[in-house]
C-alpha cells in the first residue's frame, strides 16, 4: 500500500493527569475530527467518578467512542479493543472525518496502531485456569515472582496486580516459549496500515503528581466511594476485570474493612502516581511518537493545538478531510483563530 493509500489517524496519549481530554477536544474541533477511547476504564457504564470519565458537557459535541458501552460485569482487554476501534474507525472515515485515538492505555494503542495480532489458542484454557487458582490461593504477588523468573522486562509495563495480564504472559510463555515482551517489541517493528502522527503530552513529574493528587481527592468529594459501594451492590467483585481498577479494588478493600479510609486514599494516590511513571516509560520505548512537553509551549493549549495541526499538515493527514474543510481550517490556523 501506498502511503498516501493510507488512511490517517491522529494519537494524542500521555499519562494520567495530564490534560488529554481537554487538547483531544481542542484538535478535534479544528480538524472535524472524531474521539476514540483508549481508555481502559471509561467503556464501563456507571463508573464515571473513579474513571475520570468525560462529561457529555466537556465533550462539546465531539463524537466519542468506546464510553459507556459496557456493562461492569463484561470483561474488556486489548483484543476486544482493537476489535471495537476498527469498528468505530470505518464509521469515521465513511463520515469523511478523521479519527482521533485519545486516551493513556498505551498497549491498546500499540495494537490498534500496528495491527498486532492476537491470535490465541483460545481452545486450550487449563493453564489458565491453574493460573488464576494461584491468583486466588496464593495471592498476585506469587504469580508476578513467576512472572519476574521467565520475563522480567514484562514486569516493567504489567502491574503486580493486574493479573490478567500477568496470566497472559506467563500463559504465552508456557505455550510458546516466547516471553511477550520479545513477541511485543517484534508486533511494533510491524509496518503501521495508517498514516499518522502519534503525539505524547507530557509535563513536568512533580506538576503530574500534584495532578494526581488533587484528581483523587476530587473523586473522594464527587462521591467514588459510593460509586463503588453502589457497584459492589449490583454484584460487582473485586475478581471483575472492571473492578480491579485504579479507585475500585482500594475502596473496595476500605469497604471491605481490609483497610482505612485514609490508607485505601494514599494507596490511591500512590499507585496513581506509580502508573503514570509506568506510563511513560512504555512511550520512550514506542518509536515514531512525537514528544509535546507543555513547559515548552507555555502551558498554552492554543500553541500546542498550532504545532499539531502544523505537524498534520506536514505528514498530509489533513488532506484527506473534505477540500471545504481542509481549507477553512487551513484559514483558521494561518489566522491564529486556533
Amino acid at each position: 500500500m501506498k502511503e498516501t493509500d493510507r488512511p490517517g489517524l491522529v494519537i494524542l496519549t500521555g499519562p494520567t493527569a495530564v490534560g488529554k481530554s481537554e487538547l483531544s477536544i481542542m484538535l478535534a474541533e479544528q480538524i472535524g475530527g472524531e474521539i476514540i477511547s483508549a481508555d481502559s476504564m471509561q467503556v464501563y457504564r456507571r463508573m464515571d467518578i473513579g474513571s475520570a470519565k468525560i462529561t457529555q458537557e466537556e465533550m462539546r459535541h465531539i463524537p466519542h467512542h468506546l464510553i459507556n458501552v459496557l456493562e461492569p460485569t463484561e470483561e474488556f482487554n486489548v483484543v476486544s479493543f482493537q476489535k471495537m476501534a476498527k469498528k468505530a474507525l470505518a464509521g469515521i472515515y465513511e463520515r469523511g472525518h478523521i479519527p482521533i485515538v485519545a486516551g493513556g492505555t498505551g498497549f491498546y494503542i500499540q495494537a490498534l496502531l500496528y495491527d498486532i495480532d492476537f491470535t490465541e489458542n483460545e481452545e486450550d484454557t487449563k493453564l489458565r485456569k491453574e493460573l488464576e487458582e494461584i491468583a486466588q490461593t496464593k495471592g498476585r504477588e506469587a504469580l508476578y515472582e513467576r512472572l519476574k523468573e521467565i520475563d522480567p522486562e514484562s514486569c516493567e509495563s504489567i502491574h503486580a496486580h493486574n493479573s490478567k495480564r500477568v496470566i497472559r504472559a506467563i500463559e504465552f510463555y508456557e505455550k510458546t516459549g516466547m516471553k511477550i515482551s520479545e513477541h511485543n517489541r517484534k508486533q511494533r517493528e510491524r509496518k503501521s496500515p495508517y498514516r499518522f502522527a502519534y503525539f505524547v503530552l507530557n509535563d513536568d513529574r512533580e506538576r503530574i503528581y500534584r495532578r494526581i493528587d488533587e484528581r483523587v481527592d476530587r473523586m473522594i468529594a464527587d462521591g467514588l466511594v459510593e460509586e463503588v459501594a453502589s457497584l459492589a451492590r449490583e454484584g460487582c467483585t473485586r475478581e471483575m476485570v472492571s473492578m480491579q481498577g485504579l479507585g475500585y479494588k482500594e475502596i473496595l478493600d476500605y469497604l471491605d474493612h481490609k483497610i482505612t479510609f485514609d490508607e485505601a486514599v494514599y494507596t490511591l494516590k500512590r499507585d496513581t502516581r506509580h502508573f503514570a511513571k509506568r506510563q511513560l516509560t512504555w512511550f520512550r520505548r514506542e518509536r515514531d511518537v512525537i514528544w509535546i512537553d507543555k513547559p515548552a509551549y507555555g502551558y498554552d493549549p492554543q500553541r500546542i493545538t498550532a504545532y499539531m495541526l502544523e505537524i498534520l499538515h506536514n505528514r498530509g493527514i489533513l488532506s484527506q478531510m473534505p477540500q471545504e474543510e481542509a481549507a477553512d481550517e487551513k484559514n483558521r490556523a494561518q489566522k491564529g483563530k486556533i
